[in-house]
């Protein structure tokens, strides 16, 4: 009886453990959007072409109060790219990453215009060089942030300055020109925000596909383990005077 007892309690905690693992696990990709994404042709972020594949994106740890994105290969092992990001909101979150798109020629890479992770309503809209920033603004007839001068090491995206450049090709204020604080959240939100896959050539979002998490019901597990011990324990103890 008393192995039996033992051995439902070691497996109670051992199963917690592994829940509280994933828990630290799940808590750290919601601080830093850690999210693998995988691509079925090239894509562009700013300064880079990624062909298609699997990247890891997340955001980089910061002291400055910028939002920079950091893009490894799928392991995450080798860091590809370096790039600044503002803030972008949308009326309602979802369940999975979206990826908006801007609007591109047809046959050319797609543009990544903003990286929203699931059940956020606060996304990051990608800054391009002003020259490419420029381009697109025109492509797709709406402002575009842009990095007003260049930059020679990636330390100084933590100071440059940013503007949004116009489908005229003209520089303005990033808040004059694209949203740059919340909107107001609604409970009937419009499809529009969720959105659905796109062609190349024309501004979209695309939801990428997130496996739900199992936590909870391991947690479940491992505490009812424990409990099943501590009821055993109860029994036994009660159960040897009447044996005596």
């Amino acid at each position: 009886m008393w192995i039996v007892i033992k051995k439902a309690i070691l497996m109670g905690l051992t199963v917690s453990f592994v829940g509280l693992v994933s828990v630290s696990s799940a808590r750290a990709d919601e601080w830093d959007k850690k999210t693998v994404l995988t691509f079925s042709q090239p894509v562009e972020i700013p300064g880079h072409v990624l062909p298609a594949g699997t990247y890891t994106f997340k955001l980089a740890d910061s002291m400055s109060d910028r939002h920079i994105v950091q893009v490894f290969n799928a392991d995450g092992s080798q860091i590809l790219a370096t790039v600044m990001a503002i803030p972008d909101y949308r009326l309602t979150s979802t369940a999975k990453t979206v990826i908006k798109f801007d609007e591109v020629p047809a046959g050319s890479p797609e543009v990544i215009r903003a990286w929203f992770y699931p059940g956020n309503t606060i996304g990051q809209e990608f800054v391009y060089p002003k020259s490419r920033a420029a381009q697109l603004a025109r492509a797709s007839k709406a402002a575009v942030p842009a990095i007003a001068v260049e930059v020679a090491s990636v330390d100084d995206l933590k100071t440059v300055p940013i503007v949004a450049v116009t489908p005229e090709e003209k520089e303005t204020a990033v808040s004059a020109a694209i949203q740059t604080t919340p909107v107001a959240t609604v409970t009937n939100g419009s499809s529009s925000m969720t959105g659905t896959t796109g062609t190349t050539g024309r501004r979209h979002t695309r939801q990428l596909p997130k496996t739900a998490t199992t936590l909870p019901l391991i947690m479940v597990l491992g505490l009812g383990c424990i409990g099943l011990a501590v009821g055993l324990m109860m029994f036994a103890r009660r159960a040897i005077p009447a044996t005596l």
